[in-house]
Parts: C-alpha cells; structure tokens; sequence
C-alpha cells in the first residue's frame, strides 16, 4: 500500500512539474530582459606545453598590436589574454570585445583605416609570425560569440 501511495504521488509530481514551468516562465524579452549591445568573442587556445610564453611575446607584437589600433579607432570596446591553468582541451582565452554586433561585419571603409594605421608591413610581418610559430605551437580549439542577458527591473 505504501509502495502504490508514493508512486502516486511521484506520478502526480512527474506530470505537474512541466505543466508548471510554463506557468512560472513568465520572462519577455525587452520587458523583463534585454541583449546587451556588446558582443564577445571568445578564443579557446591550446599552446604547446612550456610555450606560452613563446605564444603570448608573438601576440603582444601581432595581436596586441593590432587590437589596440582597432580599439583607438572605435571597432572594438576591449580585448585580453587568459591563462587557463589545470584544463586539457585548451589553457589560453584570447577576448575581444564589440561594442555591437555591426562593427564585427565587414567594412571597407574601416579596413581601410586600419590599414593606414597599421600598415601593411606589419601585416605581412604578422602573417609570417602565425606561419612560422604560431602553427607550430598552437592550436585553435573553438570560438565562441557571446551576447549579455541583461535583467530589467
């Protein structure tokens, strides 16, 4: 009797439960919450064990470089370089941020400001550097875009 009671009553919670997620799932997008205008992009880098430093001193003088540019200029908010101590799969974060999703769209006329700023020596030299060390000491693992949920009071 007790075994039929409470599988009656683990019954009843089974089917009630999603009936009421819907119920308590009352969010609406711009009323409750909203996207922020800022997207990030996100990096997952794998470096070759005892090379991170080898990694890090070429993407000061590519990377770097070439984010601050972006960032004088508006295209980008904001960028940065994690360490990830104690995960196999990848032990570095590279991190740009947009301010919104149209500066991540292609833009002749930023590239061309870029260029300018930049130059295309640096450019090619940067190409050489991904050729020669970055492939051989790193991998790209994933990349992922990410969009603030921002709750409204």
């Amino acid at each position: 009797m007790k075994i039929l009671k409470a599988l009656a009553v683990a019954t009843a919670i089974a089917v009630s439960l999603p009936l009421a997620a819907p119920a308590a799932a009352q969010m609406e997008i711009y009323e409750n919450w909203e996207p922020a205008e800022e997207v990030t992009e996100l990096t997952f880098v794998k470096v070759e064990e005892g090379r991170e430093e080898d990694y890090v001193e070429g993407l000061k003088s590519t990377w770097v470089a070439a984010n601050k540019i972006q960032q004088e200029q508006g295209v980008i908010s904001g960028f940065s370089i994690y360490m990830v101590p104690y995960k196999d799969d990848y032990n570095m974060i590279l991190r740009v941020s947009f301010p919104n999703g149209e500066m991540m769209q292609p833009s002749k006329e930023r590239y061309m400001a870029f260029l300018e700023a930049y130059g295309k020596a640096n450019i090619e030299k940067g190409n050489e550097t991904v050729l020669k060390i970055y492939n051989e000491i790193r991998e790209i693992q994933s990349v992922a875009m990410l969009r603030e949920v921002k709750l409204i009071d």
